[in-house]
This record gives C-alpha cells, sequence and structure tokens, in this order.
C-alpha cells in the first residue's frame, strides 16, 4: 500500500491544509485514496471523507494501543491505492508525560511510512535548513522524505528557502503561497465540522485540492508513497470470525447477540449536533448483530422504528442548545426509552443531552444533572475503569480516552459512576443508571470490542423483552 504521513513541526504549521488537499487531488486523479488522522480528532476526518469520499479514520497508539496501529490502518485502507495520514500536533508530540506514545512520529514507524513535513516558512529563510536537519535527525527512524513549504509570501522567499533546502540534502515537494480564501473556520474546539457547513465545505475541499495541484509535485509525492515497505499485519477486523470487509454487507455471521427473530436496532445520534463518531464503532455494533441506523436530534421528532439500543457521542450540543431543548417530542422519547430500562451509550455531548438542562436550555432529563458552558478547557487522554456494572462495560473494564470539552455538568458523577480515572488524576466522572452509560469519556471500541458486543446484546434482550410484553398483550 504506498502510504505518506503528513507531519509539521507544530499545530498551526497547514498539516490539514495540506493531507486534505493531497487526498482530493489524488482522487480527482481516480485513484482510491485511504484517509486516516493520528490521534483521537473527530473534526478533521470530516474533511478528509469529503475529500476522498471514504470514512475518515483514525490512528491512535494511545487509546487503542500501539499493536493496533497497523491492523486499523490495513483494515481501512483494502482496496486503495493511496493512504494519507495527517499528523498530530508536532511531528514528535504525543500523550503527556509518556515520550513518543500517540504521536504522529510514533505512527510513521508503526506503519513505515515515510513523512512529508509541512513547514510554515511565513517567519523565515535560511534558517528552515536547520529547523527540518533537526526533525530529521532527532528520530533516525523516522523517514523524512520531503518537504511542502506552505505560507511562502513571495517568488523570491520560494527561492531562498529552496536553496538552504537544497544545501541540507532536503527535497522540496511543494510550495504553497498563503491563500486565506481557503481557510476553514473554527471555534472553540477547533474547526467547524463538516455536518455544519457542507457546501461551503465542500467548495473549502475543492479549493485545496487546485492549491495543492497546483504547488506539489503529485508525480514525486506518490513515488516517495511506493518506496513504504509492505506491513507484515493482519487487518483488523470488527468481527474475528469473518472477513474485515464483510462488515459491509454479505457475510454477517449470525449471533454474537442478535436477537432471536431478528436484528435489534440501534439508533445513532447524528446530524450537525453530534458529529463526534469512529466508523469503527457502527462496524463492530453491526458485526456484533444490530441495525445501525443514525437519526438527527435536531430534525426527528422520534426515534427510528424499533429502536432497541441508542448511541449518543460526541459534538456540539452547546451550539444547538435552542435548536435541541425546542425538539420535546424527541426529549421525550428519549426520556421514555431511557426510564423503560433501553440501554444508552452517551458520551460528551451525549451527556449534556440527557442532562436536565444545558446553558439554562431543558435537555431530556435523563439525569439529575445540570451542564454550561465554562471558560476552562479540559483536554488529555485518560486511563479509565469501569466502576459500576452497566450496558456498555462490566464493572473492572479498563480503558484509554480522551476528555475534550469547555462544558461543565453539576454533579460530576452520579450515585454509580461510569468511569473511575487513574491517570493522570483519580477522579470518578459519569453515570449510570438502569440501561444509561453516560460520561464525558471518548472511547475508542476497538481497543476492547466486548463492550460493542455487551451493548449489542443489551439491545437484542431490549427487543425481546418488547416484543415478548407485545405478545403478552390481549
Amino acid at each position: 500500500m504506498p502510504r505518506l504521513v503528513v507531519a509539521a513541526p507544530s499545530s498551526g504549521s497547514g498539516k490539514t491544509t495540506v493531507a486534505t488537499g493531497l487526498m482530493a487531488a489524488f482522487a480527482e486523479r481516480g485513484l482510491a485514496v485511504s484517509p486516516h488522522k493520528a490521534g483521537p480528532d473527530y473534526i478533521d476526518p470530516g474533511y478528509h471523507a469529503l475529500a476522498t469520499d471514504r470514512p475518515g479514520r483514525n490512528l491512535d497508539a494511545f487509546m487503542c494501543g500501539p499493536e493496533l496501529v497497523a491492523p486499523l490502518f490495513a483494515h481501512g485502507a483494502a482496496g486503495c491505492d493511496l493512504a494519507v495520514v495527517e499528523g498530530v500536533m508536532g511531528l514528535y508530540d504525543g500523550a503527556a508525560g509518556r515520550g513518543e506514545l500517540a504521536s504522529t512520529a510514533q505512527v510513521a514507524k508503526l506503519l513505515r511510512a515515510p513523512v512529508v513535513l509541512v513547514v510554515d516558512a511565513s517567519s523565515q529563510s535560511r534558517s528552515v535548513a536547520a529547523l527540518v536537519h533537526g526533525f530529521a535527525s532527532f528520530d533516525p527512524q523516522v523517514r523524512l522524505g520531503g518537504v511542502i513549504l506552505n505560507k511562502v509570501g513571495s517568488d523570491r522567499h520560494e527561492v531562498m528557502l529552496r536553496e538552504a533546502l537544497e544545501e541540507a540534502g532536503m527535497p522540496v515537494l511543494g510550495v504553497l503561497r498563503r491563500a486565506p480564501q481557503v481557510a476553514t473556520p473554527s471555534r472553540h474546539l477547533g474547526l467547524v465540522p463538516v455536518a455544519e457547513r457542507h457546501a461551503d465545505a465542500l467548495a473549502a475541499v475543492a479549493a485545496l485540492a487546485e492549491q495543492v495541484r497546483a504547488g506539489c509535485d503529485l508525480d514525486a509525492l506518490m513515488a516517495l508513497a511506493r518506496t513504504a515497505p509492505p506491513l507484515s499485519c493482519d487487518p483488523w477486523s470488527p468481527d474475528p470470525a469473518s472477513p474485515a470487509l464483510e462488515v459491509r454487507g454479505a457475510g454477517r455471521s449470525p449471533g454474537n447477540g442478535a436477537a432471536p427473530h431478528g436484528r435489534p436496532v440501534i439508533a445513532v445520534a447524528g446530524g450537525s449536533a453530534f458529529t463526534f463518531s469512529y466508523a469503527e464503532h457502527a462496524e463492530l455494533l453491526t458485526a456484533a448483530g444490530a441495525d445501525v441506523v443514525t437519526f438527527d436530534p435536531l430534525k426527528d421528532e422520534a426515534l427510528p422504528t424499533g429502536t432497541a439500543g441508542l448511541v449518543i457521542g460526541g459534538g456540539f450540543p452547546e451550539v444547538y442548545a435552542p435548536e435541541l431543548s425546542a425538539n420535546e417530542p424527541l426529549r421525550a422519547a428519549v426520556a421514555a426509552f431511557a426510564a423503560a430500562g433501553g440501554p444508552v451509550a452517551a458520551e460528551c455531548a451525549g451527556l449534556l443531552y440527557l442532562a436536565r438542562s444545558l446553558d439554562g436550555k431543558p435537555m431530556c432529563g435523563v439525569l439529575d444533572a445540570d451542564a454550561r458552558m465554562s471558560e476552562r478547557l479540559t483536554l488529555g487522554y485518560r486511563e479509565a475503569v469501569a466502576v459500576s456494572d452497566s450496558s456498555l462495560a462490566a464493572a473492572g473494564t479498563r480503558l484509554r480516552g480522551h476528555e475534550f470539552h469547555r462544558t461543565v455538568i453539576e454533579p460530576g458523577a452520579g450515585a454509580a459512576a461510569a468511569w473511575g480515572f487513574t491517570h493522570p488524576e483519580r477522579r470518578v466522572e459519569g453515570f449510570v443508571q438502569r440501561g444509561v452509560h453516560a460520561s464525558y469519556l471518548h472511547t475508542h471500541w476497538a481497543a476492547e470490542p466486548s463492550v460493542a458486543r455487551r451493548f449489542a446484546e443489551a439491545a437484542a434482550a431490549r427487543a425481546a423483552a418488547v416484543r415478548d410484553a407485545a405478545a403478552a398483550r390481549p
């Protein structure tokens, strides 16, 4: 599999611009491009998906473990002509206090992939050579194959930069001029997700493709990608008993928690307010015997027909609190489903939606808690253990996850908490009640597939109970 890792010396250098533009430019050539993102970020993969018409997938060595990075990559890239991996932060930045763990450099080494360094050259000339030399020599196992210069100011500026890098023996694979017209808007947690600006996002991706096509040597980049050696690993599969690609349709194995009279429906919140999800979650639920159906809490006034399980992931409910609150029929349906013991898995935005209120606006009222925006950003990896038995995890289940929010909820934990954090701080967090598991913690279920199977089994049991109750009615 030809592959490239797009990295940078620091955040803000233009990784997303270049990676997304490369994906789109190669896709326009008729190539099947597999998009990936190092780290836990949900938003960039949405732009990658627009550029390639394939799911954007994350490669997180902290949450999933280094041993799963290559198999997850191979699963996502199967059948493609090229894979592009966008890095996270600076090339060598990873989990705090954990050395290279979860860094772009570690992902590149695990994938045996050449790295293209995107350098913001707006305030330097010959010094760029010293900068690039340092990044190229810091870890000999990281293969820096070339540089793309971003935010170059003029022809003269480009000449000075090229001369300096030629002295350093580093190929220049592209030069991009300042182009504010293709900048994407940001807010308190990063870029505005694709789902909230689809038409504008399409135009931005097209402009990025044009910019990269004009400024980068796509043939040289493809040649570099082809130097990546073979990976000696089997692709990850959501169902260990089945080939990885069978998750898309035919070949699903029976059982694995499926209801005896049909597959239980698991409704997954989507739309503009709930945009954060990992593609592997739906694949795992499908492989576990469920039918996954998406609904939009901003528009749909009822849960999907036959809903037996409810997944409400991350997103920006704080931006849409008035609209979510105004959809009273759906709020009532969610509350009734939870009150009846239906299994609910809620992460971050889902936690806020289940609260009594968000910034003073009534929410579903499933939890006796109130949420509000704050000035403080809570951000970082967490090591967690399940405190209480729930529809998602048995007590004692250990997972690594990630927190990323500017809201607070009071109280921060229920009488039965969801998680106990063991690192970097010790505290309990989240709520478990009846079938509900609600928490701020984002997790990647590929690291512990048993949580998806457990949730699908809870949904199957719920579907069977509803059928039995209906059959018993006179």
